[in-house]
């Protein structure tokens, strides 16, 4: 089975903030913000190293990083994680 596809204006807010944020190229929060994601959970489709970048996706009421994370691959395409990494949805 594929990766779910979901619009942007059925995800939380904060999501469409930090997608905005990575289209002007910053400023971020949270030093892994535009690290390396090594898909390590092999949940999204295999690419060689360097291919997909991470970025924190605020949580109101939460100090820290919290669980929701942005993937990003070079040919444009975004992942939503809600819970960090254990499932994915592909924005469209």
């Amino acid at each position: 089975m594929g990766i779910p596809q979901v619009g942007i204006s059925q995800l939380p807010p904060e999501v469409q903030t930090t997608v905005n944020l990575i289209a002007k190229g910053g400023s971020f929060t949270y030093a892994k913000d535009g690290t390396e994601f090594k898909n390590r959970e092999g949940l999204l489709p295999v690419q060689p190293p360097g291919y997909y970048r991470e970025y924190t996706v605020d949580t109101p009421g939460v100090s820290d990083r919290g669980s929701r994370r942005l993937i990003t691959g070079k040919s444009g395409e975004i992942y939503y994680t809600p819970d960090h990494y254990n499932s994915f949805q592909e924005i469209i």
